[in-house]
């Protein structure tokens, strides 16, 4: 199935850019001009990717990743000509998953397209989401999210990754370092005890559905695991 992908920029020019570069490598484009548009799309579409301008006439961008966030786990590459390092931190910390400064190369938005897809399982199609086989997680790569007894969990990016990694392998203990080789673009950039906080984020919202679980140990000086005696 081929992916689709949401572009939300209201300059007409860079929007025909990017529909131009991203069908040209195969992919369907929905361009939009609006935030209040793409969320409408997002509704309406089974989107893999959004392509996401911060400097939208009717929002900000970054307030419409956060409402994006609130109810889908999409991943977004921001798009923007607000280039500077607190812009950028912002939106990675929010939870984006790439970001692209205008002017850009056409050629490099797509390469970055395909790898966040590659990283995310959004350029897959057309499949049942695996089931953790014996355990009350479904973790969906096509849709970016994870079923806990049924009940979708809302997760950022990296909560996605380290839970994706603990279900995989029940009762193995995963080191700080293990978690963020496999979730973090740049584990080098990042404290390990950051790994903490998000593991903190997860449990919490483990227990919001089944309050009486404890679905993640922790072993101390070493990591966590899943449990493995469901």
């Amino acid at each position: 199935m081929t992916a689709t992908i949401l572009v939300i920029e209201d300059e007409p020019a860079i929007g025909e850019t990017v529909r131009y570069a991203l069908e040209s490598e195969g992919f369907v484009v929905l361009l939009v001009r609006t935030g209040g548009e793409g969320l409408e799309a997002l509704e309406r579409e089974r989107v893999a990717l959004a392509v996401l301008d911060i400097g939208l006439p009717d929002m900000n961008g970054l307030e419409l990743f956060r409402r994006i966030r609130a109810n889908d786990s999409v991943p977004v590459l921001f798009l923007t000509a607000r280039g500077s390092e607190v812009d950028r931190i912002v939106g990675l910390e929010l939870g984006a998953d790439d970001y692209m400064v205008k002017p850009f190369s056409p050629r490099e938005l797509s390469a970055r397209v395909k790898a966040i897809l590659r990283r995310t399982g959004g350029a897959a199609g057309g499949h049942e989401p695996p089931v953790a086989k014996g355990l009350p997680f479904v973790i969906d790569r096509e849709r970016h999210r994870v079923l806990y007894f049924g009940v979708p969990l809302v997760l950022t990016r990296l909560e996605f990754r380290v839970l994706e990694q603990l279900v995989a392998r029940p009762g193995h203990v995963f080191s700080r370092d293990m978690l963020m080789e496999h979730g973090w673009d740049d584990p080098a950039a990042s404290m390990d005890r950051t790994v903490d906080s998000h593991i903190k984020s997860i449990r919490a919202r483990l227990r919001e559905i089944a309050p009486e679980v404890e679905a993640i140990i922790t072993h101390r000086g070493i990591g966590y695991s899943l449990r493995e005696d469901w």
